[in-house]
């Protein structure tokens, strides 16, 4: 495979980091004073990194995007969750009748059973990237070697379909300290979303698209579900949701445009492989020379 990715670059200190020595000093400068007050500090600064994680816009422990950074106030579509054989059908079909391109943030697992959805959602279009190997709730409280790899066994599942995402989404936007230095070495972009309509993986679907429509503003990164409601009608219900919600933004002329187009750089890359280069070594460039001659 040929693989010249870009390069991501990271600020040299996350938040957490630059915070973590200034309630060090300052601790230092209270302890002359009183041995308690060298403790406030210190108590703000942990306290700080237990409501992080669960703050899916706020970049504490690493760079996070959760809207538009160019100059776009056009707002994007994702879809977490899939590939799924009712869910995701019904989702492109949407999409195409719309003209919308989205980016789905797949779960490996269902990657590898969905090969087929996989290659549609490619081959219409649309932008694919990592939301993690199964959906673990708890996989930010693993180890550093087993988050690396439940992102790198996704990574590997999703570059067998072509493609070498760019940006990861982790499960329910939840964060940790060790995740900014597995995105650098596996080249990923931490992406989250700045609309969330509280489906709870469509499992609250009723008025959907008024939540949304009530919740959006110009350059926001809209997080759905490419999951299948419980039962067969409210199937039907979510369809008519996210039929309503297309029509709603074309109503009040919100531009939809692919993700890329707000975050500044590419959802993921195509990988070429070794049969798709040109074959140019010198026995066939002058057999073509001479078969265009004649």
């Amino acid at each position: 495979m040929i693989r010249k990715f870009r390069k991501i670059r990271f600020t040299s200190f996350s938040q957490a980091e630059k915070l973590a020595a200034v309630s060090l000093l300052i601790a230092i400068s209270f302890f002359t004073v009183s041995h308690w007050m060298a403790l406030i500090p210190l108590f703000f600064f942990l306290l700080l990194c237990t409501i992080a994680p669960f703050c899916p816009q706020w970049g504490f422990f690493l760079p996070i995007i959760s809207k538009s950074i160019t100059e776009s106030k056009a707002i994007a579509l994702t879809f977490d969750d899939g590939p799924s054989q009712i869910s995701t059908p019904i989702l492109l079909n949407l999409l195409k009748q719309n003209n919308y391109k989205a980016t789905f943030f797949v779960i490996g697992k269902k990657a590898v059973k969905h090969p087929k959805l996989m290659a549609r959602i490619l081959e219409e279009g649309h932008s694919i990237g990592n939301h993690s190997w199964q959906h673990d709730s708890l996989l930010m409280l693993k180890s550093k070697k087993n988050l690396r790899q439940d992102i790198r066994k996704t990574q590997e599942i999703l570059m067998k379909h072509g493609i070498h995402p760019m940006t990861f989404r982790p499960p329910a936007g939840a964060t940790n300290p060790r995740l900014k230095n597995i995105l650098k070495d596996e080249n990923l972009h931490c992406i989250t979303f700045s609309c969330r309509p509280l489906d709870y993986g469509n499992k609250k679907i009723m008025h959907l698209a008024d939540r949304v429509m009530k919740k959006l503003h110009p350059g926001d990164i809209i997080l759905l579900h490419d999951l299948v409601p419980p039962g067969t009608k409210q199937t039907d219900i979510w369809q008519q949701e996210i039929a309503l919600l297309f029509s709603d933004l074309q109503k009040n002329a919100y531009k939809v445009q692919p993700l890329e187009n707000l975050i500044g750089f590419p959802v993921m890359e195509s990988i070429q492989s070794e049969t798709d280069k040109p074959d140019l070594n010198l026995s066939t460039i002058l057999s073509n020379l001479f078969s265009d001659g004649s």
